[in-house]
């Protein structure tokens, strides 16, 4: 069982350390320019995931480091990782806390989307299942009495970011078996970098140091371990899965946006809370059934009229199972067997 609930754990935490953004930015946005803010919270992926490498690369294999096969998804990955957060911000300091935690579950859309029609990914009808009920959470908590959501500047720019972060989670599906601390480390690098340049371009002024620190800890926290347990879990669960757990988000961050902004949850809070749960419990359960197709071979041998006949007979059968590891046995009775040669005896 462990093996399988490894990386459901990961995706898990992965959405709740990426929750935490959402409410935290939103409070040091009142002090940090929002291309600034989004640079600072990558290069504190950056930098915080890239001291602990140092403590690992030693124990990495050179086939784990990325090769120039692995370009393409590299910078594609780097390029919107440097345009979404920056959007992201835009949203979250035009428009509410809350507004944008409940619309960064477009992500999860957009990630299923442009895996099924872009990267082929299998999506079961299951996952499918699972994706409209999150639509349907989202959809309730998006139309809040409270005025939560509003189509504004704000709203389309999280989107833009949600979208963004669609494609990257796709581009980083296809180098996840890397070096997780490479990728995590290259992502914030560069993207941070890009945005710092972006930032003083169109010059927005630099804040004070002691917000410097509170945004790359946030970015440490946030993106730096939320990436890399993302990362962790697509090895096992793809792209379009990983993302369906991302569906808790919006609740952590709503909740954290009613402790620290003191924004109200309603009983539509709750109604969503139930749906998202029944679609979750759907994207466990495909997580756990995978589909086999058996072939099997039987040889046997018999005596006619002095004659001594072998006769081989091979089958193939499919089923749905649980697996919980990385073993699975199955038998056939010695029924199934005499009705597979049954034909052959004279």
């Amino acid at each position: 069982m462990k093996d399988r609930l490894t990386p459901i754990i990961y995706a898990i935490l992965a959405a709740v350390f990426f929750a935490i953004n959402t409410p935290l930015s939103k409070l040091l946005l009142a002090s940090v320019p929002s291309t600034f803010m989004a640079s600072f919270l990558y290069l504190g992926a950056g930098v915080g995931v890239g001291i602990m490498y140092v403590f690992h690369w030693r124990k990495e294999e050179k086939t784990e480091r990325l090769g120039r096969k692995d370009y393409p998804y590299t910078i594609g990955m780097i390029v919107l990782d440097m345009f979404a957060p920056i959007f992201l911000m835009l949203g979250i300091k035009y428009g509410t806390a809350a507004n944008a935690s409940l619309l960064g579950n477009f992500e999860i859309v957009a990630t299923t989307l442009i895996a099924f029609v872009i990267f082929r990914e299998t999506v079961s009808k299951r996952l499918w299942t699972a994706i409209a009920l999150i639509t349907i959470s989202s959809s309730i908590l998006s139309f809040e009495a409270a005025g939560s959501f509003q189509f504004s500047y704000g709203s389309l720019f999280v989107l833009l970011a949600a979208s963004c972060w669609g494609l990257e989670n796709n581009c980083t599906r296809n180098i996840s078996g890397k070096s997780t601390y490479e990728i995590v480390v290259l992502k914030g690098i560069f993207s941070g970098g890009g945005a710092f340049v972006t930032a003083l371009l169109i010059g927005e002024k630099l804040p004070a140091f002691r917000y410097i620190v509170f945004a790359m800890l946030l970015g440490f926290m946030a993106y730096g371990l939320s990436i890399f347990l993302y990362i962790r879990a697509q090895r096992n669960l793809g792209a379009a899965k990983t993302s369906a757990y991302y569906a808790v988000t919006p609740f952590v961050g709503a909740f954290l946006s009613f402790v620290l902004l003191g924004e109200k949850l309603t009983w539509t809070f709750f109604a969503a809370l139930l749906i998202m749960i029944i679609g979750t419990v759907f994207v466990v359960i495909d997580t756990m059934v995978r589909q086999h197709t058996h072939q099997h071979m039987h040889s046997f041998t018999h005596t006619h009229n002095g004659i001594t006949h072998t006769h081989t007979v091979v089958h193939s059968h499919e089923h749905n199972h649980y697996v919980f590891n990385d073993r699975h046995r199955h038998h056939h009775s010695q029924r199934e067997l005499e009705n597979a040669i049954g034909h052959f005896q004279v």
